[in-house]
């Protein structure tokens, strides 16, 4: 029986990752996602603050800097 891959996305309400299990965006989806937007970043990190505004209201008592520094930190452009 050939075995499933598993896309590295979250899950809801954990935002926990569907194919690892580590707090989402793990290194797979981080990789994954550097690669679709390549070309732009700034779509990146609106994406990513959608995100991260939809798990700030599931992951209640989570500290929103923590938020901020799992879901936009590394995506930012460095220069």
């Amino acid at each position: 029986m050939p075995r499933r891959h598993r896309d590295h996305l979250p899950t809801c309400p954990t935002w926990r990752c569907a194919a690892c299990g580590i707090a989402w965006p793990c290194s797979a989806a981080k990789l994954r996602l550097l690669a679709e937007y390549r070309h732009d970043r700034v779509a990146l990190m609106v994406y990513l603050a959608t995100l991260q505004a939809e798990a700030a209201e599931q992951l209640t008592g989570m500290d929103p800097a923590g938020l901020a520094e799992r879901f936009l930190s590394w995506a930012r452009a460095r220069g």
